[in-house]
């Protein structure tokens, strides 16, 4: 079976896809192939990957030694459990690596599949530590408007995107949420404080709220990634950190899409001077290659971990945690990213493109343009001056979509607003033709 349509209608008889319904699948695209920053279709047609597969891609499409990794490792040893009393190689030096790369304060990791199961590890191990120091109350967790931390039950209920929740309710209890910093649209209820300090204090108002005493922790993306690219304030994570502090609420960085460069740092919260007592990665610590994430904890919740009666063990465990071939091909692929300089280039690439984008400003239907490294995003407006969004109906973003599409970018594009986070090997010429797609396909539409 190769003909496309037959495979499609084979895909339609069998296959359920991540967020599913018949009438946004009527002419998927059937990918064969990658090289690089592109990636190829059944027909042949080479596309721009615009958002790095899904913000995972960041060594780029066809990397032989990521392959080559996993061949060897499957060789000598496809898999075997690591629950407690056995370990392998892989794992071993791979959680040796992140103590090198991650926070200072942050020397010890949990590996899961995955950014969903990192939130869902995240939220008992900090439940966990609050019932080790005799503080069982403290089971609440607040998360952020068009925050994103996966779609299993728990980190649905902690993700702010309200379009994720409504077929599976109830939600997780003991989840609340607060306002975006979203600087493009955030409104100051306290003007004699900066925007970033008083979106920060949102927090503050929440933990008293619900009561100190019964909130574990505060998590949130060091740059909102699925809620349309949305860096903060530079001062918000500062007054962020200083909460936390005050209240004893673990701060839970959620470095999926941000973590191992994409930013310009190894980690985004390095350019906001803080560190987290607990941080979420996955995606691109393989670049996607096989599926692999996990959690880094400080020391203090590290020490605590180790030192409960065995009664009172951290209970938690994945068949697949500490696999040794997703921990091979994380080697060999942060191997890469250290050898060709891929951090201080997403960097560089990052502010090339941005300032490419913010040549659009200039286009009527373009209302703010933003981004933090290699992730940026244009939010498209019918009215500048007032920043009023087109009206729902005229479906602007999805025709921008198809327009991209028909031009050769592929990307995802959120509500009215076009995301971008291509892998960290893209040429600065594949950025430029990126750039002028994009407005080409705007002023077709708009």
């Amino acid at each position: 079976m190769s003909n496309e349509t037959e495979l499609i209608q084979a895909d339609a008889a069998h296959v359920i896809h991540s967020l599913h319904h018949p009438s946004a699948h009527q002419a998927p695209k059937v990918w064969v192939g990658g090289e690089g920053a592109m990636i190829h279709d059944i027909n042949g047609r080479a596309y721009i990957d615009g958002l790095s597969g899904l913000w995972n891609v960041v060594v780029g499409h066809g990397r032989e030694e990521l392959a080559q990794a996993a061949y060897d490792q499957m060789r000598q040893l496809a898999y075997y459990s690591s629950y407690v009393g056995g370990t392998n190689l892989p794992a071993i030096q791979l959680a040796e690596k992140l103590a090198q790369r991650c926070y200072p304060s942050i020397n010890t990791f949990f590996f899961t599949s995955g950014g969903a199961e990192s939130s869902e590890s995240s939220f008992k191990t900090a439940r966990f530590y609050w019932k080790a120091l005799g503080k069982p109350e403290k089971v609440k967790f607040i998360s952020r408007m068009k925050g994103y931390h996966g779609v299993t039950l728990a980190a649905m209920s902690a993700t702010g995107l309200p379009a994720y929740w409504p077929m599976f309710e109830p939600r997780v209890p003991g989840f609340v949420h607060i306002e975006s910093p979203y600087p493009y649209r955030f409104v100051n209820p306290t003007p004699e404080l900066s925007d970033g300090v008083a979106a920060a204090n949102l927090l503050e108002a929440a933990i008293l709220r619900e009561g100190p005493e019964t909130v574990a922790g505060f998590i949130a993306e060091p740059v909102q990634g699925a809620g349309g690219v949305i860096p903060p304030q530079d001062d918000y994570f500062a007054r962020i950190r200083e909460i936390c502090d005050q209240y004893e609420v673990l701060f839970i960085a959620d470095e999926v899409i941000t973590g191992f460069g994409r930013t310009g740092r190894w980690f985004a919260l390095e350019h906001y001077g803080v560190e987290p007592d607990i941080v979420l990665f996955a995606k691109a610590i393989t670049s996607g290659y096989v599926p692999l994430g996990g959690i880094g904890v400080t020391d203090a919740i590290r020490d605590v971990i180790m030192s409960v009666p065995g009664d009172q063990r951290w209970m938690h465990a994945f068949t697949y945690s500490g696999h040794p071939t997703a921990c091979a091909v994380a080697l060999a692929n942060l191997a890469i990213i250290e050898r060709e300089g891929l951090v201080a280039r997403a960097g560089e690439v990052g502010n090339y493109m941005l300032k490419a984008l913010h040549e659009l400003d200039e286009l009527p239907a373009v209302g703010n343009v933003r981004g933090k490294g290699l992730m940026a995003a244009v939010e498209l407006v019918a009215d500048k001056a007032s920043k009023a969004p087109f009206p729902a109906s005229e479906q602007v973003g999805l025709r921008v979509q198809q327009e991209l599409t028909k031009r050769g970018l592929f990307t995802r594009i959120i509500g009215d607003t076009i995301c971008l986070a291509p892998p960290f090997v893209i040429p600065t010429e594949t950025v430029d033709q990126l750039v002028q797609i994009i407005g080409d396909a705007v002023v077709e539409v708009t």
